[in-house]
């Protein structure tokens, strides 16, 4: 509320600086402009408030075009009228005695003729149009690409928060197998699995959420997840992890990098029979951050696998990063004879819908 007051305070106060200046210019009296803005400024407003908060939400969002279309000529019309009767009654006499005092023989034809005969002259009548338009047509103008942009940022958060939606199911999914497999085993692993889970759904749904975590913060879910998927596989799976550059105090977007690994685990270890591997690199200089999983592929597998390689989140991640980061990312996925390569490249900072 206090934000909105401020927002149409500032809007009405830049009107009435560019009114003076236009009528300051007319008169070679800046003062006088100004005070003549000052009776006139009115009538802009009650113009605006009219269109912008009576004639758009009753029949324009309503999609009433044509009611529309009628409602705003009326209110134009009526402006105008309110605006000529200002000017015969106010502002058009104060002018004359303030320029008929400096000037003993001024005369104005403006003011000839009686009260109906200047009210129905059509010069001045088109001349009112045109001015008690100018400016409140700008500000409905204002008014409908601040809308556009609230709904644009509503849209774009729910579907953020659809795709985040779609990551946790799946690591959720993968994860409890693993749990439950142990479990038969009645393996003595069971209780840092859950521990390790429970750390991450904690990051997922209290920190998932968020515009911005730490990147130290994001990396360190990101080595919880591996040291869960290595207990699964323990010895038969020959994992490296390399980071490189220095993490202080970055900011990203939460769960960009874990689909990645994901995919490596699911669609490359978990498929290949013999010796399974997985090399992930991640390179950070400075804003820019470089993350490559590259992992055995199951023998046998043809080209066409890689459809299944991007099944589980990676196309959400390109998703996101389109709406995240436009233009500062590039994301590569790579289906080679043997192995599999995924290569995120993106210029972390603020994420394009933090304003």
């Amino acid at each position: 509320m206090k934000e909105s007051i401020l927002r149409h305070t500032g809007f009405w106060l830049i009107a009435i600086l560019v009114l003076t200046w236009i009528y300051g210019t007319a008169f070679d009296n800046f003062q006088l402009g100004f005070e003549v803005i000052l009776m006139l400024i009115p009538v802009h407003m009650l113009y605006f408030y009219t269109v912008a908060y009576w004639v758009i939400p009753r029949y324009f969002f309503r999609q009433q075009y044509i009611l529309t279309f009628f409602a705003c000529l009326l209110s134009a019309f009526m402006a105008a009228v309110v605006y000529r009767l200002n000017e015969i009654l106010i502002s058009d006499p104060y002018i004359f005695r303030v320029l008929s005092a400096t000037e003993k023989n001024f005369t104005w034809s403006k003011l000839d003729g009686s009260f109906s005969e200047q009210l129905l002259n059509p010069h001045d009548f088109v001349n009112a149009v045109e001015r008690c338009n100018v400016i409140v047509w700008l500000g409905v103008s204002l008014k409908f690409i601040k809308m556009w942009f609230e709904r644009r940022q509503a849209a774009l958060q729910a579907e953020l928060n659809f795709l985040k939606g779609q990551i946790h199911p799946h690591f959720l999914f993968n994860t409890l197998n693993n749990l439950y497999a142990l479990s038969l085993q009645q393996s003595k692993q069971v209780p840092g699995i859950v521990l390790g889970l429970s750390s991450i759904l904690r990051y997922i749904l209290y920190e998932g959420n968020s515009e911005e975590v730490s990147l130290k913060r994001d990396i360190e879910i990101l080595e919880s997840y591996i040291a869960l998927e290595k207990i699964r596989y323990e010895e038969r799976l020959d994992l490296n992890f390399n980071l490189i550059g220095e993490v202080n105090e970055q900011k990203i977007v939460p769960l960009l990098m874990l689909p990645l690994v994901e995919n490596a685990f699911k669609h490359g270890v978990s498929e290949t029979v013999d010796a399974p591997w997985i090399n992930i690199e991640l390179l950070v200089e400075g804003n820019n951050l470089s993350f490559k999983v590259s992992n055995s592929k199951p023998p046998g597998v043809a080209n066409s696998a890689r459809k299944d390689f991007e099944k589980v989140g990676l196309s959400n991640v390109r998703k996101r990063l389109e709406l995240l980061y436009p233009g500062r990312y590039f994301l590569d996925l790579l289906d080679e004879e043997e192995l599999y390569i995924a290569v995120l490249k993106v210029e972390i900072g603020h994420p394009a819908y933090i304003v």
